[in-house]
């Protein structure tokens, strides 16, 4: 593979667009993308004839305006590039339909933004975000919205948080002498755990095809105990997926860096190179999409669920958060000078005060039936939003706010190795903590707490705007005030006085954190649906208000479509669960029963006495009753469907559906121990976790 050659070779690309554009329409387009400016028709008109001639030139027929409505993928329909004229075929790609398209948007989750009478929905192309071909398609990026202009997608509002952080970012630069940067840009690389199995034992398996996890299974005898898997030598057949799966996202122009065993069997992890939070977003949904793509190529199965097997870690993703200036500079970079760390600290307080301020709206984005079964245990962040800075940052803002001086200098201790042949290294400002769900690592921020499944759209509008409103806030101090100097230690000052409960360097994971945590009166979610609330809460409401991302009527219909997907996950998991128990679970443990009564009555007939089959007979005959009660406590419950309103249905399947769901676990997973392999009816969960 000629890999100069062949990243982005599927993208329409900048390099691209040079070629097959005019000059004159070439810039006016990297204006429009630079300074957010509209993009006048006709000269959309000519970029829709060059996108459609480099498409074809690369095998494509068709073309699709690709879309991330709140169903947690992506949706387009798709369309060829023929049109009949005079009774003849020819090729044809109008700037009308380059820039805009009508899907149905009432069969889309929209929360009574839109009727079934009243469809029409519009899809417009974004063009920061390249068009790329996948199989014989071309793939526009757009936004999605309604006839009357509400955001039914994740992208509207994400592209609208960008350009509410770019202008308060602008705002501080300002203040501090930049009288030249004219964008900032939020830019993110999000990490991708996820777990691969063999595709026949995933065929055999009804629950990880439905639903995405195993809903049955007892304990393997070894999981993850022996911490022997995590970044360890990587099997032919998994290392062979990885390869295969770096060169179809290479192709897409997504800079897949890093690769490696995760921590639980059959667990492992992507990371790609940081860019701009609108195309890391597309890039993390196109990636998503392709490893199952490869997976199915190779005979394997890709679970991005947050936790596909109960007994060992789940899967995560980390949406690792910064701020850049057009021209490339971190704006979360440590400074060298006294003017550089003062405008560095401006902007970690207003991370600081943003997520103490909004730190429930931050755990909603992260809130999922699939993650509520993996957040708070000992392989993710616990519910409780704090933020890691480390001793040095923190003992910098401490002193600050103390009346203590800041250096000129940026003093780094050194790492000192005492082996001779090993040089001495300069330590990081901080170190890691995997138990912070929001922790600074070095330049940027690493959010922690996401599923594995989720898209990193709304926790980084979420990010954007909670920034942005502190910038704000910041600014208008500066701006109003005769002593710069004052000013910014006055902000330094009030942030730690009011917000500095908001930093916990120490372990997540213990009780005296969770007391701790309590005293200092930060938010401490415990599930999806009080998670839910925080969409409705008058603060976040007048927060995506205040800067024109989501209006109280949008902030409302994600409230209802957040409790409305995971009423109806629970209700797939637990009727999936019905169904193997009926016909596959329950007749396999009856069956053996009956053989297992057949060979006691003979055993008996010629005069052997064997106590332990009796028990065996026993114990499956209690088994037989337990699952049947667990499971028809289950369907009764499910059956439910009296509630007056959203918020009462979820309640009803957090506090009733998913404890009965639990319990029917509990019943089938102690029959399986009893059960002989051969007879049990799907694949184990060792056989799961290790056939690779």
């Amino acid at each position: 593979m000629d890999l100069l050659k062949d990243f982005g070779s599927r993208v329409f690309s900048d390099d691209i667009m040079m070629k097959h554009l005019p000059s004159e329409i070439y810039n006016s387009l990297k204006k429009s993308i630079e300074l957010s400016l509209p993009l006048q028709p006709e000269i959309a008109s000519i970029i829709a004839a060059a996108m459609k001639d480099w498409a074809i030139e690369n095998g494509a027929t068709h073309y699709t305006h690709w879309f991330q409505p709140m169903t947690g993928i992506t949706a387009g329909k798709h369309d060829s590039f023929i049109s009949l004229k005079s009774g003849e075929i020819e090729f044809e790609f109008s700037g009308k339909e380059l820039i805009k398209g009508e899907p149905d948007a009432s069969s889309f989750p929209h929360g009574g933004l839109r009727n079934t009478f009243e469809a029409r929905g519009y899809t417009v192309w974004d063009c920061t975000s390249p068009a790329f071909i996948k199989g014989k398609t071309l793939y526009i990026p757009t936004a999605f919205c309604s006839y009357n202009g509400e955001a039914l997608d994740t992208k509207t509002p994400l592209l609208r948080s960008m350009e509410v952080i770019s202008e308060q970012a602008i705002r501080i630069l300002r203040a501090f002498g930049n009288d030249n940067t004219t964008q900032v840009i939020p830019t993110v690389g999000a990490e991708q755990e996820y777990f691969l199995i063999d595709r026949q034992n995933y065929e055999k398996r009804l629950d990880l095809k439905i639903c995405g996890r195993t809903m049955f299974g007892t304990n393997p005898p070894k999981g993850q105990e022996m911490d022997d898997h995590y970044c360890s030598r990587i099997r032919i057949r998994i290392s062979d997926y990885m390869y295969e799966l770096d060169k179809e996202l290479w192709k897409f122009g997504i800079g897949s860096k890093t690769r490696h065993n995760e921590v639980a069997p059959a667990q492992h992890e992507m990371a790609p190179m940081f860019e701009s939070c609108n195309v890391a977003s597309d890039h993390n949904q196109l990636t998503m999409e392709t490893m199952r793509t490869v997976a199915k190529e190779k005979q394997l199965a890709c679970l991005l669920h947050e936790k596909p097997f109960a007994y060992v870690n789940g899967s995560g993703k980390h949406n690792n958060w910064s701020l850049s200036t057009a021209n490339g500079k971190n704006l979360l970079d440590i400074g060298k000078t006294k003017k550089e760390n003062l405008q560095f600290l401006v902007f970690l307080c207003a991370v600081i005060r943003g997520v103490d301020m909004h730190a429930g709206l931050l755990h909603l984005t992260a809130a999922s039936a699939g993650n509520d079964n993996r957040l708070g245990a000992q392989e993710a962040p616990p519910s409780i939003i704090s933020i890691f800075l480390g001793k040095h940052l923190t003992d910098i803002l401490n002193n600050i706010a103390c009346g203590k001086s800041i250096s000129d200098e940026n003093d780094t201790d050194v790492l000192v190795t005492n082996v001779h042949t090993l040089p001495n290294l300069p330590k990081d400002d901080s170190d890691r903590n995997r138990t912070s769900p929001f922790a600074f690592t070095g330049n940027k921020f690493e959010f922690r707490m996401l599923g594995s499944s989720a898209s990193i759209s709304l926790s980084t509008t979420v990010i954007n705007l909670i920034v942005a409103e502190s910038l704000e806030y910041f600014a208008s101090i500066i701006e109003n005030s005769d002593n710069f100097d004052k000013a910014i230690i006055d902000i330094i000052e009030e942030t730690m006085k009011k917000h500095g409960r908001i930093i916990f360097n120490g372990n997540g994971y213990t009780a005296s954190w969770q007391e701790e945590a309590k005293k200092r009166g930060l938010s401490n979610l415990k599930n999806t649906v009080e998670a839910a609330g925080e969409f409705i809460n008058e603060k976040s409401v007048k927060l995506f208000e205040h800067f024109n991302v989501l209006s109280r009527c949008e902030c409302q219909a994600r409230y209802e479509i957040m409790l409305g997907i995971y009423c109806k996950t629970l209700s797939i998991e637990a009727n999936t669960m019905l169904e193997m128990v009926n016909r596959q679970i329950l007749p396999a443990v009856i069956r053996y029963a009956n053989e297992i009564s057949k060979t006691y009555i003979y055993m008996d007939k010629c005069g052997v006495r064997n106590d332990s089959l009796k028990d065996t007979l026993k114990s499956l005959s209690k088994s037989i009753d337990d699952i049947t009660n667990a499971k028809d406590l289950l369907k009764a419950s499910v059956e439910i469907k009296d509630f007056n309103n959203k918020l009462e249905k979820a309640q009803h399947y957090c506090n009733s559906v998913l404890n009965l769901m639990n319990s029917l676990r509990e019943s089938v997973d102690k029959v399986e121990h009893i059960i002989p392999k051969d007879k049990w009816p799907m694949p184990s969960i060792t056989d799961l976790l290790y056939r690779v």
